[in-house]
């Protein structure tokens, strides 16, 4: 009986003081980071290992965290504590102030170069162009309001309210107009020759005739201003050089463009009749046909001329073959003209002579003057 008691008294004795070892030894076992700091620590002093520097990669590598690093390879029964001996190969990185300062840097250096290149993105570039256009865009839409609304409340001149008209109106106030784009010609601008005789007989104002004319002589119709002109140059040289006249024989010419060519003008007679605004189409219409430019513009210096006076409202319209043997205007312009309200059928069958109730005898529609 002494026996049992004083054996479990023993064994209650084993156990109390197992259970205050353990609770000694727990006390004194180390943090994790004691731990780390004891491992690194006898790594730096051990015979047995060999402190190996931690590759440049790491440092630089933002997400790598350094200090927390422990690479084991190859190894059993590793035990992290309180060791300063291991059995197999260990390798041991370390990392002091320096390094550590060196690897904050390169991470810095690694985000503000991430941060520039999000500032340089191409969703960033693509805002800035798209604001620039907009604002390129506001700026025509501008500019294009203000040019409207100054040319909306420019002030008119009298004359441009007139369907038909002289006026500086046309390739910056070179060439007047007559209107839908038949330009007059002046004399200066074909290159009329100014030594010519002077002119002597007046044209008597409201004008009673419209005499109409052609060039003939297989004369090919002219369709710019730069032939036109040659071909104005040309018929003055031949009237003054070959039929001995004092200048040009019309008032006025019309080429197949639509154009209006100055010749004698509105002031002087021509070499017709001297009671007649002679027009004369720059071409032999026997052979080519008029163009539709050509006859309107014939048309616009017609009533241009009687809303300015210059011929008599009831005007009579005669083509040259009805007032001498002849073929001009030719066949293809008198068949047009014919058709034009102010037309006059006098010498043409049984009709009067042209000019007959003017006093005008035969001979003066050959006036060579």
């Amino acid at each position: 009986m002494f026996e049992q008691n004083s054996s479990s008294s023993s064994t209650m004795a084993a156990e109390s003081a197992l259970c205050s070892v353990s609770r000694q030894r727990e006390r004194s076992r180390p943090s994790p980071a004691q731990r780390l700091h004891n491992l690194t620590s006898a790594s730096a002093t051990s015979s047995t290992s060999t402190a190996i520097p931690l590759p440049q990669n790491v440092f630089t590598n933002p997400s790598i965290q350094p200090s927390s690093v422990v690479n084991l390879s190859h190894s059993t029964d590793v035990v992290i504590g309180p060791m300063t001996q291991y059995q197999g190969p260990v390798s041991i990185y370390y990392m002091d102030a320096s390094m550590e300062a060196h690897a904050m840097q390169a991470a810095a250096g690694i985000n503000s170069s991430s941060n520039r290149s999000r500032d340089n993105s191409p969703s960033k570039r693509l805002n800035r162009n798209t604001i620039l256009l907009i604002t390129l865009i506001l700026l025509v839409l501008a500019t294009a309001l203000i040019v409207l609304y100054v040319e909306l409340n420019r002030p008119r001149s009298e004359a441009a309210n007139k369907a038909i008209y002289f006026g500086n109106t046309y390739d910056h106030d070179t060439f007047p107009n007559l209107g839908n784009g038949h330009l007059v010609i002046d004399r200066i601008q074909w290159g009329a020759s100014s030594n010519v005789r002077p002119l002597t007989v007046p044209l008597r104002r409201p004008i009673p005739y419209v005499l109409i004319t052609h060039i003939g002589v297989q004369s090919i119709p002219c369709s710019n201003v730069y032939k036109c002109s040659i071909k104005m140059r040309t018929i003055q040289d031949a009237a003054v050089a070959e039929k001995i006249l004092p200048d040009i024989q019309s008032n006025f010419y019309v080429s197949d463009e639509g154009n209006i060519y100055v010749g004698r003008g509105w002031d002087w007679a021509n070499t017709y009749a001297n009671q007649t605004l002679a027009i004369t189409f720059m071409g032999d219409y026997g052979r080519y046909m008029p163009s539709p430019k050509q006859l309107e513009g014939v048309q616009f210096l017609l009533a241009h001329a009687v809303a300015n006076h210059q011929l008599e409202a009831d005007y009579k319209l005669v083509a040259q073959n009805q007032t001498k043997t002849a073929k001009s205007p030719g066949v293809n312009v008198f068949r047009e003209i014919r058709k034009w309200p102010h037309f006059y059928g006098c010498g043409l069958d049984d009709a009067p002579a042209c000019g007959s109730e003017l006093g005008m005898t035969r001979a003066s529609w050959d006036a060579k003057q």
